[in-house]
């Protein structure tokens, strides 16, 4: 039985490695709470002081910021082979 990661994504509807980390996300079954900063800027400035980022995506999980999409590194955090 695999733990409920909490996950949240940072993202913009026209980036393509937002769309490419979600839908990795959605092919193994995980969770993730969905938030589009091109439409909340509040969540936008809590993205940047999290990741001292502009760029998107950016991923918390389970309080471990990854910018971008970094396949390896998602798959070591939720341990998905």
């Amino acid at each position: 039985m695999s733990k409920e990661h909490s996950i949240t994504i940072y993202s913009t509807p026209v980036c393509p490695y937002c769309v490419q980390l979600k839908n990795f996300l959605k092919e193994h079954n995980v969770k993730y709470k969905d938030i589009d900063v091109s439409k909340d800027h509040e969540k936008a400035r809590e993205m940047i002081e999290k990741s001292g980022q502009m760029g998107v995506p950016v991923a918390d999980i389970d309080g471990s910021i990854i910018v971008g999409f970094n396949k390896e590194k998602v798959k070591k955090l939720l341990s998905i082979k």
